[in-house]
């Protein structure tokens, strides 16, 4: 019987650690993924002669369209959608308000208690139209889900605490009710497999696990959804030809989900474009394996366990109580590059770290 995928994961994501860590020009005791990536050398390479293009008057539109339709091909293939299903834009809080902004008048959110403020705020900010945003626990976000819910909005992955979503509960009660699904990619795609076609509408911003330069950020849209959505940032680059639609009324939309684009800021794109070829590049099971392989012996080693009271397995951000600060100040006297969030400190692991990392974390935590 041939071995499963499953099992043959953390093998080969220790056999291609190295290959990981010399992608990166540093990143040892680097624990902050979850805040900002680290840019690969590919992205570093890729930005400078980009600056010294601009610099010699030699950069072009043309230019920075083609490292958007690169980007925007390799988001595609990571998030397991076609390239049509794809808009871009700057910050994941700007394309949630396009989602926002196309709420009924009187529609019903709801929102994990908790949850990252660029996905909640766009939605509480419609509140004059009788939009409400109704927020409960993540373990009963599935739970209340019901028919009067026009949309159920949350991080796959959750910023502050690490916890996961459960994705298959909450689409199935979606399923049942009528209710549409937005689901913030932000802190799962670059490290967790993620099948972006399963939800009506996904945003993520790139510049953390993805480790693109921030300014740089996703939408997906399910294609029979296109039309339900108004395109309040329609500008030029929103235009079925872009380069015939700079002047006027936009008179032909793009027929794909760029008809959402959000003109780009062009520096920003080029780096972006070669980071994203690069994760588009790896097996996203060797990538969890090895990022989940580290965090697992933290969580272990410090018998760490979710709010059910299990123990933590499986997740590459992990967090506990630290309400003076003394554990992220331990971290960072150490060397450590940390955070801290909710009165919590919070380490992530990604391609860069070691188990050396997992070391220095519990000799800091041990003084």
């Amino acid at each position: 019987m041939p071995e499963s995928p499953t099992l043959r994961a953390p093998a080969a994501a220790a056999a291609a650690a190295p290959v990981f860590r010399d992608a990166f020009a540093s990143g040892a005791g680097y624990l902050a993924a979850c805040t900002q990536g680290l840019p690969t050398r590919a992205t570093v390479e890729a930005t400078r002669i980009d600056l010294e293009r601009w610099a010699r008057g030699e950069a072009t539109p043309g230019d920075y369209d083609a490292a958007i339709a690169r980007a925007r091909s390799a988001f595609a293939r990571l998030a397991g959608v076609t390239v049509e299903d794809v808009a871009i834009g700057s910050q994941a809080s700007v394309l949630a308000s396009l989602i926002a902004a196309s709420a009924p008048d009187g529609a019903v959110v709801v929102c994990p208690e908790g949850d990252f403020a660029s996905i909640v705020a766009p939605f509480q900010a419609q509140a004059h139209r009788g939009v409400q945003v109704r927020e409960v626990a993540l373990a009963g976000l599935a739970d209340a889900i019901d028919g009067d819910t026009w949309l159920v909005a949350f991080s796959l992955v959750q910023s502050a605490i690490g916890e996961h979503a459960d994705a298959d509960a909450i689409l199935a009660a979606c399923a049942r009710t009528g209710t549409l699904s937005l689901a913030d990619l932000t802190q799962a795609l670059g490290w967790l497999p993620v099948d972006a076609s399963r939800f009506d509408f996904t945003i993520t911003h790139a510049y953390k696990w993805l480790c693109a330069p921030r300014g740089s950020a996703f939408l997906t849209v399910r294609p029979a959804l296109r039309d339900a959505l108004t395109p309040v940032h329609a500008g030029w680059y929103a235009g079925e030809d872009p380069w015939t639609s700079c002047y006027g009324p936009l008179l032909s939309a793009a027929s794909s989900a760029r008809r959402f684009d959000v003109s780009p800021a062009w520096p920003v794109w080029p780096g972006t474009a070669a980071a994203l070829e690069f994760f588009a590049s790896l097996d996203p099971a060797v990538v969890r394996a090895h990022a989940t392989g580290l965090a697992d012996r933290l969580a272990a080693a410090l018998d760490l366990t979710d709010a059910r009271g299990d123990a933590v397995r499986g997740r590459a951000i992990l967090t506990w109580p630290d309400a003076d600060g003394a554990d992220l100040a331990a971290l960072t006297a150490a060397g450590l590059r940390a955070s801290g969030r909710a009165g919590r400190a919070r380490v992530a692991f990604h391609l860069w770290n070691t188990h050396d990392d997992v070391d220095r974390v519990l000799a800091s935590l041990a003084h």
